[in-house]
């Protein structure tokens, strides 16, 4: 018995697993183990997504902020001074957007309402004149259906991710404004306080890397005002020239708009579209509508190469994927911050990888 053990052990032995098993047995487990680690850190995230997303837009507001900043102390301003005109000036910028924005639409709100309403009722008599043969109770009823699958709900949980209430709203809001300023003003005493926590071994790389990520951070954010503006001002151009009555907080929602990637200024200049349909008739809506498109075909295929792939350095098919895969998580803010969030780590990567931090050493 132990003499057949023995054979059966020995003949098992002899028995070799192909050299492409092995290797894809050896990156199965792996794979596994970062696809669980991503899982509960994305859990994680989406837990303390209260934190963590006033914390993201405080980074990318010091982004936005930091050449300001920056220019105040070559300025030989002291930082504390240095920091509180930046915030101030970010302030009044953010309100100055809104303000206006906000002002138009309400003082052309009634007309708005008055010549949709002429509008949709245009289109009705359109339907029924045609050869469609459709009757208004049917109209109704499909606008009744379109109404019911527009869920609101989760357009305002997007928004409002931060929390379900216009308290917790306000609450991120304070604490993403309290964390700009240590970001602005401690940015760099707080990156080497959590170097600190980072082995020695280690630290040479995780340092160097941190600087090349926040340098393709920051240039990310610059790039992708350099394109907001653009997409603002041809959009809220070609608004101006049609003779809209709401050019300008078209061109300014078109501008924070383009903060997201792909979608946002496609988004925001159906805003320009509706709104030359409702004053101007359909003539004038296909006319923003083409210069909508070639706006966004100027963006794609000349602005993202030239201006954003160079700070960024990723494939156009990747930042698609990452705004679609980032709303899909997390809704706007998830759109919002997938593309610098994926630059970051790549770079990340890509710095750790090439061994530059080993001359550091």
């Amino acid at each position: 018995m132990s003499r057949l053990i023995k054979n059966t052990r020995s003949k098992l032995s002899q028995v070799s697993v192909p050299t492409g098993l092995a290797i894809a047995t050896e990156w199965s487990w792996r794979l596994i183990v970062i696809a669980a680690a991503l899982a509960l850190f994305s859990f994680i995230v989406s837990q303390l997504s209260f934190v963590v997303i006033p914390l993201l837009v405080a980074l990318l507001l010091a982004a936005i902020v930091s050449p300001l900043h920056n220019l105040l102390l070559r300025w030989r301003l002291p930082r504390p001074i240095a920091t509180l005109l930046s915030i101030i000036s970010l302030i009044g910028v953010v309100v100055a957007i809104f303000w206006t924005v906000i002002s138009a639409i309400s003082s052309n709100w009634s007309s708005l309402q008055e010549r949709s309403f002429a509008v949709y009722q245009d289109f009705v008599d359109f339907l029924l004149r045609s050869p469609l043969a459709v009757s208004e109770e049917q109209i109704q009823e499909w606008f009744e259906q379109f109404a019911d699958n527009l869920d609101t709900s989760s357009l305002l949980s997007g928004a409002l991710s931060i929390g379900s209430s216009l308290g917790s709203l306000v609450v991120g809001l304070i604490l993403a404004l309290f964390a700009l300023i240590f970001f602005i003003n401690d940015g760099e005493r707080i990156w080497n306080f959590l170097l600190r926590l980072v082995p020695r071994n280690s630290k040479a790389a995780i340092a160097g890397a941190g600087n090349a990520g926040w340098g393709t951070f920051t240039s990310f954010v610059k790039a992708q005002v350099i394109v907001a503006l653009i997409d603002a001002i041809g959009i809220g151009l070609g608004a101006w020239i049609l003779g809209l009555p709401l050019a300008l907080p078209i061109a300014l929602i078109v501008f924070l708009g383009s903060f997201i990637p792909i979608v946002g200024a496609f988004v925001t200049g159906a805003l320009a579209i509706f709104v030359a349909l409702v004053y101007q008739g359909f003539t004038a809506a296909l006319i923003m509508f083409a210069i909508v498109i070639v706006v966004q075909q100027v963006e794609g295929q000349i602005l993202q190469p030239f201006i954003i792939g160079k700070s960024v350095k990723i494939h156009p098919l990747a930042v698609v994927l990452a705004v679609t895969i980032g709303a899909y998580l997390a809704g706007i803010p998830g759109a919002l911050f997938a593309v610098p969030l994926l630059a970051l780590v790549n770079v990340f990567i890509r710095y750790i990888a090439s061994g530059d931090w080993k001359s550091t050493t």
